[in-house]
């Protein structure tokens, strides 16, 4: 069902993109855009609705239905809801409801974790040395 409405919303966007496209615009000569005397105004009379306009609104009604069934299909699937929130005059422990993370090793996803031992002692540079021109 998922694919299916998945395919039938691709179908209904390159159709709304199409009839958009095919369209001309209200006052598209370049008159209009300065003000020049045209028939046609932005917000004036409207002619008959023609059939590319029935067609524009049916495709964005059905644009905006498979979208809206989607978004719910996917949030049922992931499991979201609600938020519950707990009884009014409870106290609410913020860090007790976040789990700990565990922190990633420092050489990647792939890295080999070796374990942790204690650094070897090393001997102090005085004594490693003998200072020159002493006994």
């Amino acid at each position: 069902m998922e694919i299916l409405l998945i395919i039938l919303h691709l179908a209904v966007c390159f159709i709304l993109i199409a009839v958009v496209l095919l369209q001309s615009g209200k006052g598209a000569d370049l008159a209009s855009a300065f003000g020049g005397g045209s028939s046609q105004t932005a917000l004036g009379a409207r002619g008959a609705t023609t059939l590319l306009s029935k067609i524009t609104t049916g495709a964005a009604v059905l644009f905006m239905i498979t979208s809206f069934s989607l978004a719910v299909l996917q949030m049922n699937k992931r499991g979201a809801g609600p938020v519950k929130l707990p009884p009014q005059g409870t106290q609410v422990n913020p860090a007790a409801a976040v789990p700990e993370a565990s922190a990633p090793p420092a050489g990647g996803a792939g890295a080999e974790v070796l374990p942790q031992t204690a650094p070897a002692e090393l001997p102090s540079p005085a004594a490693a040395s003998p200072t020159p021109g002493g006994p």
